[in-house]
C-alpha cells in the first residue's frame, strides 16, 4: 500500500526497473499511455507559455487548445526543443526544464518526456560546436576520431537536456545525385558500419546515457533516379548484404539505443509498416532492445502517400503492429490510436508492450530520479576541446585529388600573390552541410551570427597574409536563401501537369570578368567551387536538394574555365556533398582537392593542407563517376555493371579509396599466415611492409580488398575488408598486419541466410580500389557453413615500426 513513507514501487529506483515498469502500467489510463506512443513538437518558453509549432505545410498535429488539454496526460518525447527555432542556449534550457518539472510534478503520474535533438554533425542549435559532415568525416579513414567527434557532439547534447540523438546516417551511398550523399559514410558498406559503429559508441557512452538513433532503415539511398523518398528496388540478398549490414553492425557492436526507419517503399512495402524489418529482423535476428522512433510524418505517409492505410487510425495500426514506439514529431496518426482500438485494428496488449518499452528507457536513463531544476552555470557549448576536435576532423577530412604539377604543398615564405575565387570562398554557409543549425533553419526573418565559421578565404589571408591575397567571388550558387519551400506532397498523379518551377540556382556571368582579370594579376588562383546546403531545393545539396546532372550548379562551370583560360596555374577547391565533373578540366589544374563541408574550422583546415602544415591524409569513400550516365555508380560492382561492351561514360577518375599525400609510399614484401584458413573458425592473415620513400613525413590508408573467385551467386569484382591510417616518417618503414575473420568473406545465400563457401579468394592491398600494389590469394576449406547470430563482423590490424 502506497504511503508518505512509501512511495509507489515505480518511484522507488531501488526497485528493479521491470517492476517499475509493471507497476507504472497497471496505474495508466488509455489517453496516458497513448501520450507515451508519440511527441508534440513545441515552441517552449521559460514562463511556461509553451505553444505548438505552428503548420509547416506536412503536420497537421495538435492544436493549442487540444494540446493543453492532452498535455495533462503527459507526453513520450518533445521534438528538438533548441533546435526547432533560434534560442540562446540557456534560455532554452530552462524552457525545457520549466515542461519536464510540469510533466514530473503536475500531472497525475509524473512521467517525464525525452527530449531529441539532431545531431548528426553537431548538436543542431544555434550555439554549439558545427563539426564536418559525414561525408568528410568518413575521409578521415579513422574510426577513432569519429568516435571523438561523436564523445563532444554527446557532451553538448547532455548539457542541454537531450535524450536522444537523430543521428548517425548508415545508409550506403549509391547514386551521388541524391541530395542526402552529404549526410552518409560513403558507399562501402563495412566502412560505413565500422564508422557508424564508433560514433555510435562515442555519441551513447558506455552507460547507453544518450540514444543515438540509426537511420535511415534500410534502402533509403537507392532509390529510383536517386529522388528523395521514391520506391527501391531491391531484392532480400543485395538489401542484407550491403544495406542492412551497417544497421547490423551498429546494433550488435554497439548497442545502438534507437533506430528510425525511412519514407520509402521496398518492393512496394513502406517501412514503416515492414514487420519483416521493425520486429523480424531487428529485434528477433538481432536482438536490438531499444526504441523504433518514426521518421517526421513516416506515419501518415502511410494513408497520405503509400496508400497502404485507410486513414490516420489505420495508418496507426499499421506501423505500431509493425514495430514502431514512437511516433514523430507529433501526434498525427497516434492520436487517433483510440479508434484503431476500437476497430479491432490493434489491441490493448500491443499498446502496452510499446508503452513498456518507453517507460524501460525512461526508467533506464534515469529520468524518474531528475529534478530537472536550472542549473547556476550556463550550458558550455563550442569549448576549445570541442572546437580542436572539429579542426582536427577538418584537416583529416581534406583529400588532394590531383597534384600533378607539384604545386603542392605552396611555401607561404615565398610570397605569391594569390587570386582566391569563387562563390564559396568566403560565404560561411559553404562551409555547413544541411544537418547544420544555420543550413538547416533558413529563415527570411532570423539573421543568424556565422561569424565562428572560417571560410577558406579567411583560413588562406592569416596563413598566406592578407596583402597578397585578392578575393572576386565570380559568381553565386544562390541570389537568395529562401525558407518556405514546400515539401510534401511530394508526388503527383500526372507529372505531365506538373508546374514548373524555376531554379533559385543564379545565372549570371557579370561577375566573372572581374574574377578572371583577378587570376591574370596573380602568380596563383585559389578557385573554391561547389555546394550551398539546403532542405527541399532551398540549395544545392541536402535532404529533397536532389540533382540531374553532375556538372558544377549554375555558372560555376563558367567561371572555372574562365580562370583556367588564363594560364594563371589553377588550385580547385570543391566543397558540398557531391563529386562534381569539371568538363575535361581536370587535366589543365595545377591541383584538385575535395574539402566537402568542413564545418566551422574548416577554412583554416583548408589553409594548412594547402601550405603543408598539416599532411593531407583524407581518402574518398565515394567515386566520382566519369559521367552522370554511369549512376548508379559504386567501387564494388558487379562484373558487367559496365555494360558490353564497357559503356565510355563508365568508370571513375577518382575512385573509392583515393586520395594523395605529398610524399611517395611503397608497399612490400607481402606474406600470407597459411594459404589455407578453415572454414569455421579460421582467419586470412597477411603483413607486408610500407615504407615511406619520399622526403616529408605522411600518412598513407592502407586498404584491403577481397574477391570470391567463383560463388554460387554472382559477387562484387571486390569488397573491402581491411584498412588502416599508417603515419610514417621520411625513411621509416612498418610491418602492417591485417587479420580477417573468415566470417566475413560470407555473403546472402539462396536461403536468405548469411553463408561462407568455400573456395579461393583473390586478396588486393594497396592505396585505393583502383591502386593496387600487392596480390596473394587464399583458399577457404571445408563444407558450406551458415552464420549464426553471433558471426564475427570486423577486422583487426597491427602495425610494427621497423
Amino acid at each position: 500500500m502506497e504511503t508518505a513513507f512509501s512511495p509507489a514501487p515505480y518511484k522507488d529506483p531501488a526497485q528493479p526497473i521491470e517492476a517499475r515498469v509493471r507497476d507504472l502500467l497497471e496505474r495508466m489510463s488509455l489517453d496516458e499511455k497513448i501520450a507515451q506512443m508519440h511527441a508534440f513538437w513545441l515552441i517552449l518558453s521559460e514562463d511556461g507559455q509553451h505553444h505548438v509549432r505552428p503548420s509547416v505545410g506536412f503536420i497537421d498535429g495538435t492544436d493549442q487548445p487540444s494540446f493543453q488539454r492532452r498535455l495533462a496526460n503527459g507526453v513520450g518525447q518533445v521534438t528538438r526543443p533548441l533546435g526547432t527555432h533560434s534560442v540562446e542556449a540557456g534560455s532554452g534550457l530552462r524552457a525545457l526544464n520549466k515542461l519536464q518539472r510540469f510533466l514530473r510534478n503536475e500531472t497525475r503520474l509524473g512521467i517525464p518526456a525525452l527530449s531529441h535533438e539532431e545531431c548528426l554533425v553537431g548538436l543542431m542549435t544555434r550555439d554549439a560546436t558545427a563539426f564536418p559532415s559525414t561525408l568528410a568525416l568518413s575521409a578521415s579513414w579513422n574510426p577513432e576520431l569519429i568516435e571523438s567527434v561523436a564523445q563532444q557532439i554527446g557532451q553538448e547534447c547532455r548539457q542541454l537536456g537531450c535524450h536522444q540523438g537523430l543521428a548517425p546516417v548508415l545508409d550506403v551511398s549509391r547514386d551521388v545525385r541524391w541530395g542526402r550523399t552529404e549526410e552518409t559514410f560513403g558507399e562501402d558498406p563495412y566502412l560505413v558500419g565500422v564508422l557508424a559503429t564508433r560514433y555510435v559508441r562515442g555519441l551513447q557512452g558506455p552507460q547507453r546515457d544518450l540514444l543515438a538513433t540509426l537511420k535511415h532503415y534500410a534502402g533509403h539511398s537507392f532509390s529510383e533516379g536517386a529522388r528523395n523518398h521514391a520506391p527501391v528496388h531491391l531484392g532480400w540478398r543485395e538489401l542484407n548484404d550491403v544495406f542492412l549490414l551497417p544497421f547490423e553492425m551498429a546494433v550488435k557492436q554497439a548497442n545502438a539505443g534507437s533506430v528510425m526507419p525511412a519514407y520509402h517503399d521496398i518492393d512496394g512495402e513502406p517501412c514503416h509498416a515492414s514487420r519483416h524489418l521493425l520486429t523480424e529482423v531487428l529485434r528477433h535476428r538481432w536482438g536490438f532492445d531499444g526504441l523504433v522512433v518514426a521518421d517526421y510524418v513516416g506515419v501518415s505517409l502511410l494513408y497520405r502517400h503509400h496508400r497502404v492505410a485507410a486513414d490516420a487510425a489505420d495508418a496507426a495500426a499499421l506501423s505500431f503492429n509493425a514495430g514502431l514506439d514512437v511516433e514523430l514529431p507529433a501526434d498525427d496518426c497516434a492520436m487517433q490510436l483510440r479508434l484503431a482500438l476500437e476497430r479491432g485494428a490493434i489491441t490493448l496488449a500491443k499498446i502496452d508492450e510499446i508503452v513498456a518499452r518507453v517507460l524501460k528507457e525512461k526508467f533506464r536513463l534515469g529520468l524518474f530520479e531528475q529534478t530537472f531544476e536550472d542549473r547556476a552555470e550556463p550550458p558550455r557549448l563550442r569549448s576549445p576541446e570541442c572546437v580542436a576536435t572539429a579542426l582536427e576532423a577538418a584537416r583529416q577530412s581534406l583529400v588532394v585529388l590531383d597534384n600533378r604539377s607539384g604545386i603542392l604543398p605552396l611555401a607561404p615564405a615565398a610570397r605569391q600573390r594569390i587570386a582566391v575565387i569563387g562563390p564559396t570562398a568566403a560565404d560561411p554557409m559553404g562551409q555547413l552541410s544541411g544537418y547544420s543549425y544555420h543550413a538547416h533553419s533558413i529563415a527570411p526573418d532570423e539573421v543568424q551570427d556565422t561569424s565562428h565559421i572560417v571560410t577558406p578565404l579567411q583560413g588562406i589571408q592569416a596563413l598566406f597574409g592578407a596583402s597578397l591575397v585578392r578575393y572576386e567571388q565570380g559568381c553565386q550558387i544562390l541570389e537568395q536563401r529562401s525558407a518556405g519551400t514546400p515539401v510534401f506532397p511530394g508526388d503527383v498523379d500526372d507529372a505531365g501537369k506538373l508546374p514548373r518551377q524555376a531554379s533559385p540556382v543564379s545565372r549570371r556571368t557579370d561577375r566573372i570578368p572581374a574574377a578572371a582579370q583577378a587570376a591574370r594579376s596573380a602568380d596563383l588562383a585559389i578557385v573554391c567551387v561547389g555546394d550551398l546546403a539546403g532542405l527541399f531545393q532551398r540549395g544545392t545539396i541536402a535532404e529533397g536538394s536532389d540533382t540531374d546532372s553532375l556538372s558544377l550548379p549554375g555558372v560555376q562551370q563558367q567561371l572555372l574555365e574562365a580562370v583556367v583560360a588564363t594560364g594563371t596555374p589553377t588550385i580547385v577547391v570543391l566543397s558540398g556533398g557531391r563529386p562534381y565533373n569539371l568538363g575535361g578540366l581536370e587535366d589543365k589544374l595545377a591541383a584538385f582537392v575535395m574539402a566537402f563541408a568542413g564545418g566551422q574550422e574548416g577554412g583554416r583546415a583548408l589553409a594548412e593542407v594547402l601550405a603543408g602544415r598539416v599532411e593531407p591524409s583524407g581518402r574518398l569513400t565515394l567515386s566520382t563517376p566519369v559521367n552522370v550516365g554511369a549512376m548508379p555508380y559504386y567501387y564494388n560492382h558487379k562484373l558487367k555493371s559496365g555494360g558490353t561492351p564497357i559503356a565510355l561514360h563508365f568508370g571513375s577518375p577518382y575512385p573509392f579509396g583515393h586520395g594523395l599525400s605529398y610524399t611517395r609510399f611503397e608497399y612490400r614484401r607481402l606474406a600470407v599466415a597459411t594459404p589455407e584458413v578453415p572454414i569455421e573458425d579460421g582467419q586470412v592473415e597477411l603483413s607486408f611492409e610500407l615504407a615511406n620513400v619520399g622526403e616529408r613525413s605522411g600518412i598513407e590508408v592502407v586498404q584491403l580488398y577481397v574477391r570470391d573467385c567463383q560463388a554460387s551467386l554472382v559477387r562484387p569484382v571486390r569488397e573491402l575488408k581491411a584498412f588502416r591510417r599508417v603515419a610514417l616518417e621520411p625513411g621509416h618503414s612498418a610491418r602492417v598486419t591485417f587479420r580477417v575473420p573468415v566470417d566475413m568473406l560470407g555473403f546472402t545465400g539462396m536461403t536468405g541466410q548469411r553463408i561462407v563457401e568455400p573456395g579461393l579468394f583473390d586478396l588486393a592491398l594497396g592505396a585505393s580500389s583502383a591502386d593496387i600494389r600487392l596480390r596473394a590469394q587464399v583458399q577457404v576449406c571445408g563444407p558450406l557453413r551458415t552464420l549464426g547470430r553471433d558471426w564475427r563482423m570486423e577486422s583487426h590490424s597491427e602495425v610494427q615500426p621497423l
